[in-house]
């Protein structure tokens, strides 16, 4: 019998450290599988003292042996992976070995970026918060059926396809108002597609499913998070794809029952980036002590991060959306030495107290918190008030916290009762 697929993915707004979990855990996997997102994604690693950041290239991409996948669901820019191997290179690291690529994934285009500034351009007051990074209308193009995939640089009519789609990208531009410069970007793309054609480019699904009838043990990484979902995140301040547990099985191409364990990462506290309801925001300065303590400013747009308490109700609602087994909490060491930790455990909406997350977060949401005792330094073993904290969690949520991270060094992180037998 094959093995199932066990998915790993962020379950609050993205940025929970997701990339330091797959690190740590990808010894007990011979396959890390990205599955949707694009280089918006920024997953950081520090492990030696050296701080790594992945945008497209799964985490597992440090462990000897370790197979690399960058599924049908996430979308490419060649140049952004390029650069992105050649720091890996220059690392002493030589990932072209051990990554595999899909066919079906598709890619950006510089046109598709130019697209996104355009359209992010005009919205005004109303902008979203995009990375600019043409994930959108990539993913527009996608579901529009129009889109250029990876397979597309091995046909003999590629240039024709690739000409057809910016021609149509150049009508769409010369509806805004703002000219935004792209064919001086052109050279570097095609260039960079070219390398990209000589990397080990596979039918994914083919792949896939032989590595898990041998016996493979595989781990499907998700990018941002799950409040970001283009279903069930804060629509329309989130992202163009699937970030759920669902979107392992389309973004890799395996049914429901493959699904293993799912493992839902989250902080000690919230963040988010950019544009969108956040009830629990710190608009003080505790906020901006959680910010400078964190480090919490964006890997991939070096944007400052929104800081806020962590959102119990949220985060139960990922548990429920994701069918999360199990969770890692990052990031405890942030909150070291408050005298005093606050969760949110419901909302109150309307003057109606409720632990749902409601369809629309952006108005009337108050949260309703609980104080907790703070606690100092983290060594071999949780604090007893930290204890208590997560012991506090996971009875809200129903679900263990596996691992608490107490640094950003691989090296720093603990493992609670059971989750040695786990991985």
């Amino acid at each position: 019998m094959a093995n199932r697929v066990d998915v790993l993915l962020g379950a609050q707004w993205g940025d929970e450290g997701k990339g330091k979990v797959v690190d740590v855990i990808a010894p007990g996997y011979q396959v890390i599988a990205r599955f949707q997102g694009g280089p918006n994604a920024g997953h950081t690693l520090i492990f030696n003292g050296k701080k790594h950041v992945l945008h497209t290239i799964p985490s597992g991409v440090f462990r000897p042996g370790t197979w690399n996948l960058v599924g049908n669901g996430v979308v490419i820019d060649p140049v952004i992976l390029m650069r992105e191997i050649d720091a890996l290179k220059a690392a002493g690291v030589d990932v072209t070995t051990r990554l595999l690529i899909s066919r079906r994934a598709h890619m950006i285009l510089p046109t598709h970026r130019a697209l996104d500034a355009a359209s992010e351009a005009s919205k005004g007051n109303e902008k979203i918060g995009s990375t600019l990074k043409g994930i959108g209308p990539t993913y527009m193009d996608k579901t529009g059926r129009n889109g250029f995939r990876v397979g597309d640089l091995e046909r003999s009519d590629r240039d024709n396809r690739y000409a057809a789609l910016v021609k149509k990208h150049e009508h769409l531009l010369s509806l805004y108002s703002t000219t935004i410069a792209w064919k001086e970007a052109e050279k570097e793309w095609q260039d960079a597609a070219s390398r990209l054609r000589d990397l080990r480019i596979v039918d994914s699904e083919h792949w896939l499913d032989e590595r898990l009838r041998a016996g493979d043990r595989v781990l499907a990484e998700g990018a941002q998070g799950t409040l970001l979902d283009i279903d069930f995140g804060t629509y329309p301040f989130v992202t163009s794809s699937s970030t759920i547990s669902a979107g392992a099985c389309t973004g890799l191409g395996i049914g429901p029952g493959s699904i293993g364990k799912v493992i839902g990462i989250f902080k000690a506290y919230s963040t988010r980036v950019g544009s969108g309801p956040f009830p629990t925001e710190l608009m003080d300065a505790t906020g901006e002590h959680i910010r400078q303590a964190g480090r919490e400013f964006g890997s991939t747009t070096g944007r400052p991060r929104r800081c806020g308490w962590l959102d119990l109700p949220a985060l139960r609602y990922a548990v429920m959306i994701n069918g999360v087994t199990e969770l890692a909490m990052m990031k405890a060491d942030v909150l070291c030495g408050m005298d005093r930790v606050k969760l949110c455990n419901s909302y109150r909406v309307n003057g109606i107290v409720t632990d749902r997350v409601p369809y629309d977060l952006s108005t009337g949401v108050e949260p309703v918190y609980e104080t907790m005792p703070g606690w100092g330094d983290i060594s071999s073993e949780l604090p007893p008030a930290l204890n208590a904290y997560v012991e506090h969690i996971e009875r809200a949520v129903g679900v263990p916290v596996r691992i608490v991270s107490t640094g950003p060094d691989r090296a720093q992180t603990l493992l609670r009762e059971g989750v040695g037998a786990a991985h």
